[in-house]
C-alpha cells in the first residue's frame, strides 16, 4: 500500500509539468491496453475528462477504438466516437462513427473512412 501510495504521488508530480493537465491511467490485460482513462488536473484535484476502450482481434491487431467523454451535469461517461479497424491481406480500413444521441447508436461518418496498404502486415 505504501508503494502504490509513492507511486501515486510521483506519478503527480511528473505530471505537474505536463502544461496541458492532462494525467492518463492505462488497463491493461494480459499485457495489451484494452482502455485508458484521461484525467484533467484541476487544482488539487482531478476531474474525469475523457475514456477510451480497445477490442482486438486474435491476432492482437486494434479493431475498435471507442472514445467516451465525461458529462459533467449527468456525472457520467457519455459516447462521443467509435473507430473500427478491419485488415484484409495488406490493407487497413478505418471506419468513423460518431455517436447520436437521438437514434441511441453510432452512425457511419463515410467521409472520415480511410483505406491503406501496410507494407509491414
Amino acid at each position: 500500500m505504501i508503494i502504490s501510495a509513492l507511486l501515486l504521488v510521483c506519478g503527480l508530480n511528473a505530471s505537474a509539468d505536463n502544461k496541458s493537465n492532462l494525467i492518463y491511467n492505462s488497463e491493461e490485460v494480459n499485457g495489451v491496453m484494452v482502455g485508458q482513462t484521461v484525467y484533467k488536473a484541476e487544482g488539487n484535484t482531478l476531474a474525469n475528462y475523457m475514456k477510451y476502450n480497445y477490442k482486438y482481434d486474435d491476432q492482437n491487431r486494434m479493431t475498435e477504438s471507442e472514445t467516451l467523454k465525461w458529462n459533467a451535469n449527468k456525472n457520467t461517461w457519455v459516447n462521443d466516437l467509435c473507430i473500427r479497424y478491419t485488415y484484409q491481406g495488406k490493407t487497413l480500413t478505418t471506419t468513423y462513427y460518431k455517436w447520436n444521441n437521438k437514434k441511441g447508436e453510432y452512425v457511419l461518418v463515410p467521409e472520415m473512412t480511410v483505406i491503406m496498404d501496410n507494407p509491414n502486415m
